[in-house]
This record gives structure tokens, C-alpha cells and sequence, in this order.
């Protein structure tokens, strides 16, 4: 089950944010992937095999 994400991808967490939205914006690539939430703007960094094991779906490729 390989999901393929880029830069600028929206991708889908498993979990919602506490501002109710589990929509990601994907802004760095790396051994760390920084992501953005799309409802408030909240950045976050996790390390690609946490942010792997998060992922739901991806949205918008």
C-alpha cells in the first residue's frame, strides 16, 4: 500500500486536528515532512516514517 505524495499534495491524517479538519497541506519533503493544516494554518514537522504511519489518504496528488 505505497501512497504517493509531493509537494503542495493535500493529504488526509488519520486523526483530526484539535480545529477540526484532517486536511493537510504537504510543504517540505525530507527525511522530516513539515505539513500544514488547511483550515487554520498550523505547521507541523514528523519524521517520514511517523507521517507514513499517520496517513489516510491523499487527496489532491
Amino acid at each position: 500500500m505505497d501512497k504517493e505524495y509531493k509537494l503542495g499534495s493535500i493529504v488526509m491524517m488519520k486523526k483530526q486536528h484539535p480545529c477540526g479538519t484532517n486536511e493537510w497541506e504537504v510543504t517540505r519533503l525530507g527525511a522530516d515532512i513539515k505539513i500544514k493544516c488547511i483550515k487554520c494554518g498550523r505547521s507541523i514537522m514528523l519524521p517520514r516514517i511517523d507521517f507514513n504511519k499517520k496517513l489516510k489518504k491523499v487527496i489532491n496528488y
